[in-house]
């Protein structure tokens, strides 16, 4: 779906990541519909040429964000694509269903490692660029961010540690004139579930319990999310920071 009819963003460097699907994709694609160039960043390259598929605007960068030396690598194909960088869209993150007896080592570090550690080293990358350009990161983040999740507390954990990234970053970078900001999403059609590895009956189950639970009575779409996520990377946005903004349907206020 295309970004908002007021939304301009010609001539912005935007790095997505996670843009192979779901979010991520919705998001590539608005920045692009709104005229900015886009460097999408995922594991699968079909699936972001498919995400890059009729959008110029769109350029597929396959790259596994938990390598040590991808952050760097990303941030210079945009910076040398583009010669500039405006706006890091922090999207990229792992979901798994992980209960306190299941708990283990490896599992904790897969979540973090993904979830907190490669956002970090990211935005560190970014940073030069983003001081030259007094741009924006956007931190994708859940509502489960800052309410339980039986089950997912890990992963519910590695969200929280996102939010309070994202106030931190704020405060750190508020006399770059870098804004810091961070979206927490409800339930969203995407292929997380699948990509946690659990079976379609399960998957389905989850969704009708996520369903019944939200106001609004649906989970949401990923374009409603890639809505958002312009409008705190917008220029014109200019006064807002550090903040977290839900977007879930209602299902924050059960």
């Amino acid at each position: 779906m295309a970004a908002p009819p007021t939304a301009d963003r010609t001539g912005q460097v935007v790095i997505v990541t996670g843009a192979g699907s779901g979010i991520g994709r919705a998001t590539a694609r608005a920045f692009a519909d709104a005229g900015a160039h886009v460097l999408g960043v995922g594991r699968r390259k079909t699936a972001l040429e498919e995400t890059a598929a009729g959008h110029p605007g769109i350029a597929a960068h396959p790259a596994d964000l938990r390598a040590p030396e991808t952050p760097e690598q990303v941030v210079g194909a945009a910076a040398e694509r583009w010669g500039r960088l405006d706006v890091l869209v922090n999207n990229a993150g792992a979901t798994k269903v992980m209960p306190l007896a299941d708990t283990t080592a490896t599992g904790i570090a897969a979540l973090f490692d993904l979830n907190v550690t490669a956002p970090s080293l990211l935005s560190q990358a970014a940073l030069p660029h983003l001081r030259r350009s007094r741009g924006a990161i956007v931190n994708v983040s859940s509502t489960y961010g800052h309410r339980p999740l039986p089950g997912g507390a890990h992963y519910a954990a590695s969200k929280a540690a996102l939010e309070q990234l994202t106030r931190s970053w704020a405060l750190e970078l508020a006399r770059d004139g870098i804004r810091v900001n961070a979206l927490a999403p409800g339930p969203t059609e995407s292929q997380a579930l699948a990509a946690a590895g659990l079976p379609e009956t399960v998957i389905e189950q989850i969704k009708q319990e996520e369903t019944g639970r939200i106001p609004l009575g649906r989970r949401g779409q990923p374009h409603e999310v890639a809505t958002w996520i312009l409008r705190l990377a917008d220029p014109a946005t200019t006064w807002l920071t550090g903040q977290v903004l839900t977007i879930d349907g209602g299902l924050e206020l059960t």
